[in-house]
């Protein structure tokens, strides 16, 4: 039995800066939401902008992007998609790291604290770091 592929949409390559200026866009403003001490608005514009990044990958190099609900399916489309190295695969367990605290900072009613905004930063700027390096090569 084949594993079942997640929502995928095709997408022009073209785009994948679409979706880099998205992803800045989403870093900013978890940097500002930060500096104003809203940590669940932070953490979960962190958790977009790993996304949208994940999408500029998948939509640069395979011209196809993740259109489920389940985020963690562009995780999969990204391991199938982007070649992944040593360095390649760490990081995209740091996107797993952040997608698995999405509902808790969005649905859950829990009040996110400045350590774990500080722990999903971290986690987005070693994803970004290894993301950029791809998206630029």
């Amino acid at each position: 039995m084949t594993p079942k592929k997640g929502a995928r949409k095709s997408i022009e390559r073209a785009r994948w800066r679409d979706f880099l200026h998205v992803a800045d866009n989403f870093y900013k403003g978890a940097e500002l939401a930060k500096e104003f001490e809203y940590w669940n608005a932070s953490g979960l514009l962190i958790i977009h902008s790993a996304i949208a990044l994940t999408d500029a990958l998948t939509v640069k190099v395979g011209g196809v992007k993740s259109s489920g609900e389940d985020h963690m399916a562009a995780v999969d489309l990204l391991r199938e998609t982007v070649s992944l190295d040593e360095r390649g695969n760490e990081a995209a367990r740091h996107l797993v790291r952040m997608i698995d605290q999405k509902n808790l900072v969005s649905y859950s009613g829990d009040i996110y604290t400045r350590a774990e905004v500080a722990a999903l930063w971290k986690h987005l700027e070693r994803y970004r770091s290894w993301a950029l390096l791809v998206l630029g090569g």
